[in-house]
C-alpha cells in the first residue's frame, strides 16, 4: 500500500492506493476533509467492434455516505441523480480526450461516495482520483490531470470553497487540465465578464498544478509495483483502399458538404457515400463498414482544411457569422409563458408554467443536511425527430440532463428573489430541430418565456455556442457551430449571459489540452455573438410583461407573528380548511408565520386574505366591532369580536339604564355592535353596547 497525506487549500488531503478493489485495473481512495471516496477502473482486452471509444463513467453517491438511509419503499439506491450524473459527465468529459486515437477497448471507471463532510465537493477529489487509477494501470493514457472548484468572495478567490462558501460567491467554475492546460471548464457566475473567467482559470491551472505533483509523487512511490502498458492494437486500415476512397471521395465530399441546409447535405453525403461503396464492393467485399470509415476521414480531413484555408464554412458562412434568428413570443395560449427560438436550423420552444410552494421540488442528496427544495427548475427535451431520425425512448438520457442543467444555471442569477415573486418556475424547452447548440437556443427561448410569463428577470440573457479548428499552429475559432462543426472539430464551448456579463459556461474537447490565450480569443468572440442574438432578442421582448398570464396563479403573501400559526390553522386544520372551501384559493403557512395564498383570479385570493387578516389582525381600542354572543353570565356576556378573540360586555355596558339580567337586552347567540374600550395588561377586552347608543 502507498499513501501520502497532505495539505490542499486548507485541508488535509490523502491519497492511497494498493489496499482497497485490487481486482481492478486501478483503484485509488481519496480523502479530501471527511468526504472519502474510491476510484477503480477496468478496461476489458478486447478490442470493440463498436465506431466509437467505448468509455463509460458511473459514480454513485451512497446514503450512508451522510448517516442516512434511502427513503421510498426499497431503501436502497436507485437510479442515479442528476447531480450524480453531472459528475459522471464532467469525469467523462475530462478524461476522454487524453486516450490515444484508435484506442477501442471498453473502459469501464466507477466512483463510489462512502463518506461525505457536507463541506467538501466530492467530485472534485473525484477526479484527481479517476487520472491517478488511470495512470497506475495498464491502459494509455495521457495523464496525469485534476480539477478543482474556484469561488470569488469579496473579491477574493478561493479555491475549492465549501458548499457554505459557495453560497457567498460571484463564480462557481469547476476547471480541470493538466499542469500546461485546460481540458474542461463548467460553471456558472453572477454576470462576471470574460476578464475575470480568465482570471479565475489562471487559479484554477495553480491548484491543478499541485494535485498533479502529488499524483505524481504517488506514481513513482508505486513504480516497483507499476503495470506495464497493455497490448493494444487500432482497427486495422487498409492502405489500398484508403487511397481508393480518398480518390473517390474528396471532391465530390467537397462539393456535397457546401450545400446551404442540412438535409441538404445529408442527402448529399448519403449519395456519395452509396456510390463509393458500390464502387469498391468488387475490389473490397464486405467491407462496407470500413469503407464508411473511411470516407468519414475524408470528410473530417476536407471541412477542416476548408475551413483553415478559406475561412469559409460548409453553410457559407465566414467563422464569425451567425445563422439567421428568428423569434416568436406567446405562441400558445393556454400555458403562462411561451417563446419560440430559432437560429439558423435550431429551433427551441420554451415553456413556463407558475406555480406555488407546493410544486416545489424535493430533493434529498448526500451532500446537504436534511430535505431541501427547489423553486426553479429547467426541463430539456431532444426528441429524435428534432434531427430527423427514429430512435427508441428510453427515459431522459444523460445528455438531455447535463443540457438542462447548463441552460438552468445560466437564468438562474437572473430571477427575482422567492421573496419578491414567491412562484415555483418550471421551465420546459421542447428541441423541435437541432442542428447545433440546442442548449444556448434553450438558454435564449428560456429567458423570453419566463419574460413573456411576466417573470421580472434581471436581464435577458443568451447563449452562443463556440468551435475549434486547430491542426499544429493553425487555428480557427467558430461562432455558432453546426452539429457538424461540433463532430468534426476540436471544441464545443457554450457560453451564456447578459449585456453585463456571463452567467454560465461549458467547454469539452477532443485534443489534449488547449491554452488560455485561446481561451481568451475563444470568451471575445462569444461576447461579440452573444450581443448581437441579446440584440435580436430585445425587437421581440425586451423586458418582462406587465401582467401575468389569466390562467397563472395569482399569489399573495402575509406575514404574521408565530404564536398565529396555530389560530390560522385551527384544530386539526379546520381553519384553514375552511378558508380554501370558502374562498377557491390556496393557503400555505410555514414555520415562520409566512402565509402564500395562491388562487387563479384575484377575487378569490382577495377573498382568502380577507379571511386570514380577520383572524390574525390585533383589536384596536375604539374601534366598533360586530359579532355573536358566545356565553351569556350573570355579569354580562362575552361576544367574539374576531374570529377565535372575545371580550366581556359587561352587565353595566348593556344599556343607558340599569339592567336586571343580561338575557333581557342580548342572548346566546345574537349579533350585537359593540366598542372596544380597552385592553388590560393581560390581554383582556372591555366592550361595551352602551357607548353606541344614543343618550336619553
Amino acid at each position: 500500500m502507498h499513501r501520502i497525506e497532505t495539505q490542499f487549500a486548507g485541508r488535509p488531503l490523502v491519497i492511497e492506493t494498493g489496499r482497497l478493489a485490487k481486482q481492478a485495473a486501478g483503484s485509488v481512495l481519496v480523502q479530501y476533509g471527511e468526504t472519502v471516496l474510491l476510484v477503480a477502473v477496468t478496461v476489458s482486452p478486447n478490442l470493440s467492434t463498436l465506431p466509437f471509444f467505448p468509455l463509460t463513467v458511473e459514480y454513485r453517491d451512497k446514503h450512508y455516505a451522510a448517516g442516512k438511509i434511502p427513503g421510498g419503499f426499497l431503501k436502497r439506491e436507485g437510479r442515479p441523480t442528476d447531480d450524480e450524473i453531472l459528475s459522471c459527465r464532467l469525469i467523462d468529459r475530462s478524461i476522454r480526450p487524453l486516450f490515444p486515437e484508435g484506442f477501442k477497448n471498453e473502459v469501464q471507471v466507477f466512483v463510489t461516495v462512502m463518506s461525505a463532510d457536507q463541506e467538501n465537493d466530492a467530485s472534485i477529489p473525484a477526479l484527481m482520483g479517476v487520472s491517478a487509477a488511470l495512470m497506475i494501470s495498464e491502459m494509455p493514457w495521457k495523464g496525469p490531470i485534476a480539477a478543482v472548484r474556484v469561488g470569488k468572495i469579496e473579491d477574493k478567490w478561493v479555491l475549492n470553497p465549501t458548499f457554505q462558501q459557495l453560497e457567498f460567491s460571484s463564480i462557481d467554475l469547476t476547471v480541470s487540465g493538466s499542469d500546461d492546460s485546460i481540458l474542461m471548464v463548467e460553471g456558472g457566475a453572477l454576470e462576471i465578464s470574460e476578464a475575470e473567467v480568465v482570471e479565475a482559470l489562471k487559479v484554477a491551472q495553480v491548484g491543478i498544478r499541485e494535485q498533479v505533483k502529488i499524483q505524481l509523487e504517488l506514481i513513482a512511490m508505486n513504480a516497483k509495483h507499476a503495470k506495464p502498458e497493455m497490448a493494444w492494437t487500432t482497427a486495422p486500415r487498409d492502405e489500398a483502399l484508403v487511397k481508393k476512397v480518398k480518390a473517390l471521395a474528396e471532391k465530390p465530399l467537397a462539393k456535397a458538404m457546401n450545400g446551404k441546409d442540412k438535409a441538404g447535405r445529408a442527402a448529399a453525403l448519403s449519395a456519395i457515400r452509396s456510390d463509393i461503396v458500390t464502387k469498391l464492393a468488387a475490389d473490397f467485399p464486405d467491407q462496407a463498414k470500413a469503407i464508411h470509415h473511411e470516407i468519414e476521414e475524408v470528410e473530417y480531413a476536407v471541412m477542416r482544411e476548408q475551413i483553415l484555408t478559406k475561412g469559409e464554412r460548409v453553410d457559407g458562412r465566414d467563422c464569425d457569422t451567425i445563422r439567421p434568428i428568428s423569434i416568436d413570443a406567446h405562441v400558445l395560449p393556454r400555458p403562462h409563458g411561451s417563446a419560440l427560438f430559432t437560429r439558423g436550423e435550431t429551433q427551441a420552444l420554451a415553456v413556463v408554467t407558475l406555480g406555488t410552494a407546493d410544486d416545489e421540488q424535493r430533493l434529498d442528496g448526500i451532500h446537504v443536511a436534511g430535505m431541501h427544495t427547489k423553486s426553479f427548475m429547467l426541463h430539456y427535451n431532444f426528441p429524435p425527430y428534432c434531427t430527423g431520425e427514429v430512435k427508441p425512448i428510453r427515459g431522459t438520457s444523460r445528455r438531455e440532463i447535463g443540457h438542462g442543467a447548463l441552460a438552468e444555471r445560466a437564468l438562474q442569477p437572473l430571477l427575482p428573489h422567492f421573496e419578491d415573486f414567491p412562484y415555483t418556475i418550471r421551465l420546459v424547452s421542447e428541441v423541435l430541430e437541432s442542428n447545433g447548440s440546442s442548449s444556448m437556443a434553450t438558454v435564449c427561448g428560456g429567458s423570453l418565456a419566463l419574460m413573456d410569463a411576466g417573470v421580472p428577470i434581471k436581464s435577458p440573457c443568451a447563449g452562443v455556442a463556440m468551435g475549434l479548428i486547430k491542426e499544429g499552429d493553425r487555428i480557427a475559432i467558430l461562432t455558432d457551430i453546426l452539429g457538424t462543426e461540433d463532430h468534426l472539430g476540436d471544441m464545443d464551448f457554450k457560453v451564456a449571459g447578459t449585456e453585463a456579463g456571463i452567467t454560465s459556461i461549458q467547454m469539452d474537447i477532443k485534443i489534449h489540452g488547449l491554452s488560455l490565450d485561446i481561451m481568451k480569443d475563444a470568451l471575445d468572440k462569444a461576447k461579440q455573438g452573444r450581443l448581437h442574438i441579446l440584440g435580436e432578442m430585445n425587437k421581440v421582448l425586451a423586458t418582462h410583461r406587465p401582467e401575468m398570464s389569466p390562467w397563472a396563479p395569482r399569489i399573495f403573501t402575509i406575514q404574521i407573528k408565530p404564536d398565529k400559526i396555530g389560530d390560522v390553522i385551527g384544530p386539526k386544520g379546520k381553519t384553514i380548511r375552511g378558508i380554501q372551501d370558502a374562498s377557491g384559493a390556496k393557503v400555505n403557512i410555514d414555520d415562520t408565520g409566512l402565509i402564500t395564498i395562491a388562487a387563479v383570479g384575484a377575487e378569490a385570493g382577495a377573498k382568502a386574505k380577507e379571511m386570514v387578516m380577520a383572524i390574525v389582525a390585533e383589536p384596536i381600542v375604539g374601534t366598533i366591532y360586530e359579532g355573536p354572543v358566545k356565553s351569556i353570565t350573570a355579569f354580562g356576556a362575552f361576544v367574539e369580536i374576531m374570529p377565535g378573540v372575545e371580550g366581556l360586555l359587561h352587565i353595566s355596558e348593556l344599556d343607558h339604564k340599569r339592567v336586571e339580567k343580561t338575557e333581557d337586552v342580548v342572548k346566546k347567540g345574537d349579533i350585537v355592535q359593540v366598542k372596544l374600550l380597552e385592553v388590560d395588561e393581560r390581554g383582556r377586552m372591555r366592550l361595551s353596547r352602551k357607548a353606541l347608543l344614543p343618550k336619553p
